[in-house]
Formats: C-alpha cells, sequence, structure tokens
C-alpha cells in the first residue's frame, strides 16, 4: 500500500480509531475506571491483565470490568493507532511530490501521538485530575483534526469554488469552540460537577448562577461554551447556504448534531447522568467535531486553490 491512496486509506483508518478511543475514553471516565489501572505502562504489573491476576491485587476496589475498559483503551492506541500513525508519517514523506505539506503534518502527527502518550502517562500519575484529562482530550482532539486534514488532502478532490472568508473563519471558530467544550465536559465530569447545576436549561432556578462554586463555575463555563459552539454552527450553516452541495449538507448535517447535542446535555441533567446517555453525549459531540473540521479543510482547500490560481496569473502577467 503505496502513495497517496495508501496514505488516505491509513488516515481514515487512524480517524475511525481515534474517534473510538476518546468515546471510549468518555466511558473510561463516566465509569470511574481511569485508575483501575494504577501504573503505567502495565497494569498492576502485568501486560495482559486476567482475572485471577486482577483478584490476587489486594485491597482493590476496581472490578475487573473496570480495569478492561482501561486496559484495551491503552491496548488500541499503544498496539493500532501507533503503527497506523508512523506508517502515516512515513508515506507522509513519501508523497511529498504530490503535495509538499504532507510531511510536516505526518510528522506532526507522530509527534503529537508521542505526546499524547506521554499525557496518558502523566494523567495515571497525576491521579487522573480533571485538568489533566482535559489536556489529554485535547490532544487527542488536535490529532483527530490533523488525521482528517491528511485524508482530505490525500483524497485529491477538486477544490470547490472558492467561498466567502467567513467560512473558513467559521468552521475554524466553530472546531475550536467545540474542542473547548468538550475538554470543559471531561473537567465537569473528573470535578464532580456533572450535576452542580440540576435543572436546565438553567441553574437551579437561575440564569447566572452564583459562580462562587467551584463546581458550578466548571459546570456552567461547559453550558457557555456548548452554547457559543452552537451559535458558531448556526452562522457557519447560514454561510454556506450558497456553496456547493457536498458543503452545504456537512452544515446541515453540523447544525442536526448540535440539535441532537443540546437535547442529549437536556436529557443528561434531568435523568441524573445515566451511563448510556453521558456516553452517546460525548460520541455525537466528537462527531459534530469531525463534521466541522471536514467542513473546515474542504474550506481551506477551496482557498488554497484560489491562492494558487491568483499566483498564477501573476506569474503569467509578467
Amino acid at each position: 500500500m503505496t502513495g497517496l491512496r495508501g496514505l488516505k486509506i491509513a488516515a481514515v483508518a487512524a480517524a475511525g480509531l481515534t474517534y473510538l478511543l476518546i468515546v471510549l475514553g468518555g466511558l473510561v471516565r463516566v465509569t470511574d475506571s481511569g485508575l483501575s489501572c494504577p501504573d503505567w505502562p502495565t497494569c498492576y504489573g502485568h501486560w495482559v491483565p486476567l482475572p485471577d491476576d486482577i483478584a490476587a491485587v489486594p485491597g482493590i476496589t476496581y472490578t475487573y470490568g473496570q480495569v478492561m475498559l482501561e486496559w484495551v483503551h491503552r491496548l488500541i492506541a499503544g498496539v493500532f493507532l501507533g503503527p497506523i500513525v508512523l506508517a502515516i508519517a512515513v508515506l507522509a514523506v513519501a508523497s511529498r511530490a504530490r503535495d509538499r505539506g504532507l510531511p510536516s503534518l505526518g510528522v506532526a502527527l507522530l509527534v503529537l501521538l508521542l505526546v499524547q502518550s506521554g499525557l496518558g502517562a502523566f494523567t495515571v500519575f497525576d491521579s487522573n485530575s480533571p485538568w489533566s484529562v482535559a489536556v489529554h482530550l485535547g490532544n487527542a482532539l488536535v490529532i483527530l483534526a490533523l488525521l482528517i486534514l491528511v485524508a482530505t488532502r490525500a483524497a485529491r478532490l477538486p477544490p470547490p469554488l472558492p467561498s466567502a472568508p467567513s467560512v473558513p473563519f467559521l468552521a475554524a471558530t466553530a472546531a475550536v469552540l467545540a474542542l473547548c467544550a468538550m475538554a470543559s465536559a471531561a473537567m465537569t465530569t473528573k470535578s464532580g460537577a456533572a450535576l452542580a447545576c440540576a435543572t436546565w436549561p438553567d441553574c437551579d432556578g437561575a440564569w447566572l448562577p452564583d459562580l462562587s462554586d467551584p463546581l458550578v463555575a466548571i459546570h456552567f463555563s461547559h453550558r457557555l461554551l456548548a452554547a457559543a459552539t452552537g451559535v458558531a454552527v448556526l452562522l457557519l450553516w447560514l454561510a454556506c447556504r450558497g456553496l456547493d452541495p457536498p458543503r452545504r449538507r456537512l452544515a446541515s448535517l453540523a447544525l442536526a448534531l448540535v440539535v441532537a447535542q443540546v437535547g442529549l446535555g437536556a436529557l443528561v441533567i434531568v435523568w441524573q447522568v445515566p451511563l448510556p446517555m453521558a456516553v452517546l453525549h460525548q460520541a455525537v459531540g466528537v462527531l459534530l467535531f469531525v463534521v466541522i473540521c471536514r467542513l473546515l479543510w474542504r474550506s481551506a482547500a477551496a482557498g488554497r486553490a484560489a491562492h494558487s490560481e491568483r499566483s498564477a496569473d501573476g506569474l503569467a502577467l509578467h
């Protein structure tokens, strides 16, 4: 498997695994399984912890299912995703004649994955502190965004017609806000602030609650970031109405996912954070991020094509 086709396949596969890892990481958080393997990279000193190994650990308070959640999360990241990202870096460098930007993206992905591994270890040694978990998730989302970019550029699709500068700007804004909203969601869960505001859409009867309570401040900040993301996606949808059908569909899908997220967020509060709803809420949030990034990179491709045409016209005039 060589060339741009191989690079695209590898990037799509890695993006799928990264999505799975992020959702699985959310399941690890909501089941409080993040420290079920208290050492790293082994788990209670075992590379493959078996039921008898875990049962023999004195004073353990985690179930074998919790241990397996954390261990499988590590397994997918280290055994499957890591080698694919290494292959992406090699294929990206080999494809430099077709796209001079690909080698830098491949190297950046490899570096970010190494950073992600270090952050994963640090979250364990830092006892899964809320901020370390949020940074770990944020870096994973950056990796996912770059994988989508590599897949988009390796596909070598004809660039869409240029759009107003507001489209890539709004897409980038929505992507950053979505990333921050998901990172704040991780902090909300890990800090125990998931029900600091126990009503929705207000916060225990107040539209602007007392933020002197740190848990209320964390929870309310997540709501504000989620609302800002929704507004950015709405503006992006409006800006894309006159564009080509693929980008209009992406914008419409992003808006539909925002509506779904609002409903899921409300149900998480009203139903007191049920496990399936909390995991689905994160899964839809990451899918929204994927759609926004796809729209961002396609719009960026249009901008690059327009810039190349202007440069070529300028050279022809001289």
